[in-house]
């Protein structure tokens, strides 16, 4: 019984004793000077911080704490034991110190302490062995069913951090949330819409565009075939908004494998402004949205914006289930993201950046062969020192009508890119599974108790995380009515990503493609190439 406390109070002081020290130092600042007298007036000053001895304090406590364990148990089992701290350090750095810490870096500190505790296994103090693996297997199948339930906590945290924040912003007169009076100069903005066949209501999504509460904008639509059944729709969307500056451009030529940034890559060139507006075609937006947009780029650390979204339901089951996905997971682990290490990534919901900050990651001519284009991009614009914006306003999206075998098919093309641009983080979404997490702990179980506790503890940080992000956060109508979908989402989403790891080639807009860290290759090219 004196394990687990003397365990956790030398965690929890050497910890709460590095974070102390840590603070007191970045109080006092670096030290640049090393003569003599420059260490002694810092010493000085730095017993005069109080942080500093009360870190000392804990890690006192700490240190004597862990030689009392050293006389109880063996220095095999203390030294993996006492690696908890590994965990407990990423967390107080994060939750007190304010640090960011990227997914490998947790992946990297959690395959740590799975590590050191494996070796110790075997060498356990006699009244801590384990009987047998089945109760071994147990227990780490109970354990690691916790992973998603934090997961969850951590969600509904980040979601209530952004939106509490995000709404007192939309709530107020579209002047006052934008920083731009009406009737002031602003930038002029170019927005740019590739395009290819028809989303539901496209004249609608369109025209959301053409109503913008702005005072000097363009539409750009780019097409890659004059036969494109889009095109009759941006005509008539022109005739019945004479006073908008809205062109159609036919893109002939394809640069590269993905002909969506093909298109990009000339509309930037046409585009007569400097600031860039792009979304999807199936994107709907409300009249302030680009009053938002341009007063993020008033700050001048910021490099790019982007913005979650919202469902329009359209009655079917199959876009209502992938409305949930999106709202409430998707969106849910962008909040999540932003939080541990901010958001270095854009969506295709909205990819608002400037030609400037174009021009310093070479454009969208480096990216005509790359899968996630949305990804790279708020990834290279991060890389260069600028921070990527969230909207705190979402964009609605038109989710089409399909089959469960076509969105199963789009969701394991998602699936697949992501594996090949961020492996590691790919991985770690197994914790983010909740569902055949607790199936999986309430099957091994050693009472229903325990099982129903794992099943409940699913069922409501689940929903409890879904609604925080996709009701109140989001404000999404379909997610609302469509609560009860979430169960069967998670259940078909986890055996997606099972499939992930088994297949390279994907299916887009007609033409057959195998990955390769990220790249596009045409599977005719990858076959004459062999």
């Amino acid at each position: 019984m004196r394990t687990a406390p003397i365990l956790i109070f030398v965690v929890v002081t050497g910890t709460g004793g590095e974070i102390c020290l840590t603070h007191a130092m970045k109080l006092l600042g670096e030290v640049h000077d090393f003569r003599p007298r420059a260490i002694v007036s810092f010493v000085m000053r730095a017993l005069r911080v109080s942080w500093l001895w009360l870190g000392v304090l804990l890690m006192t406590a700490s240190f004597f704490s862990f030689l009392t364990m050293l006389s109880w148990f063996p220095v095999s089992f203390v030294i993996p034991a006492t690696s908890l701290a590994y965990v407990a350090g990423a967390f107080g750095a994060k939750i007190f110190l304010g640090e960011q810490l990227n997914a490998t870096r947790w992946a990297g500190i959690l395959l740590i302490c799975f590590g050191v505790a494996m070796a110790w296994v075997d060498d356990l103090p006699s009244s801590l062995h384990w009987p047998s693996a089945f109760i071994t297997i147990r227990l780490a199948i109970l354990g690691l069913a916790i992973g998603p339930l934090l997961y969850y906590l951590v969600g509904i945290y980040s979601a209530w951090r952004f939106f509490r924040v995000a709404h007192q912003i939309s709530s107020k007169p579209v002047g006052d949330n934008s920083g731009i009076a009406i009737g002031d100069a602003a930038a002029p903005i170019s927005v740019l819409k590739p395009v290819r066949g028809l989303d539901p209501n496209a004249y609608e999504n369109f025209a959301s565009f053409c109503r913008q509460d702005y005072p000097e904008f363009e539409i750009l639509f780019a097409v890659s075939d004059a036969a494109d059944p889009a095109v009759p729709v941006v005509q008539k969307l022109i005739a019945d908004f004479p006073g908008r500056p809205i062109r159609i451009i036919v893109v002939e030529d394809q640069l590269g494998s993905n002909s969506k940034v093909s298109n990009l890559c000339r509309l930037v060139r046409e585009a007569r402004h400097d600031l860039l507006v792009i979304t999807d075609s199936d994107v709907r937006v409300e009249p302030g949205y680009l009053r938002s947009v341009a007063a993020m780029f008033r700050d001048p650390k910021v490099g790019g914006v982007t913005a979650l979204y919202r469902g329009i339901d359209n009655l079917q089951f199959v876009a209502a289930m992938d409305c949930v996905g999106s709202s409430a997971a998707f969106c849910g682990s962008a909040l999540v993201a932003r939080e541990l290490e901010g958001v270095k990534f854009m969506m295709g919901s909205t990819m608002a950046t400037t030609k400037r900050h174009l021009a310093e990651i070479g454009g969208f001519e480096q990216m005509v062969d790359l899968h996630s284009d949305d990804y790279e991009l708020g990834r290279r614009i991060t890389e260069r020192g600028y921070r990527i914006e969230l909207l705190p306003e979402p964009v609605w999206m038109a989710f089409p009508s399909q089959t469960l075998g076509a969105y199963l098919r789009h969701e394991l093309r998602w699936a697949i890119g992501i594996r090949n641009i961020r492996p590691g983080g790919h991985f770690g979404m197994l914790f983010t599974h909740g569902l055949p997490w607790a199936i999986a702990a309430a099957f091994v179980a050693p009472s229903t108790v325990v099982a129903a506790a794992y099943l409940g503890a699913y069922f409501v940080l689940r929903f409890a995380m879904a609604w925080t992000v996709g009701v109140w956060g989001l404000r999404d109508p379909v997610l609302r009515r469509r609560f009860w979908l979430l169960p069967v989402r998670d259940l078909l989403s986890f055996f997606v990503w099972l499939g992930s790891f088994g297949m390279n080639q994907i299916e887009w807009r007609g033409a057959a493609f195998t990955l390769e860290k990220g790249r596009m290759v045409p599977v005719t090219s990858r076959s004459e190439r062999g």
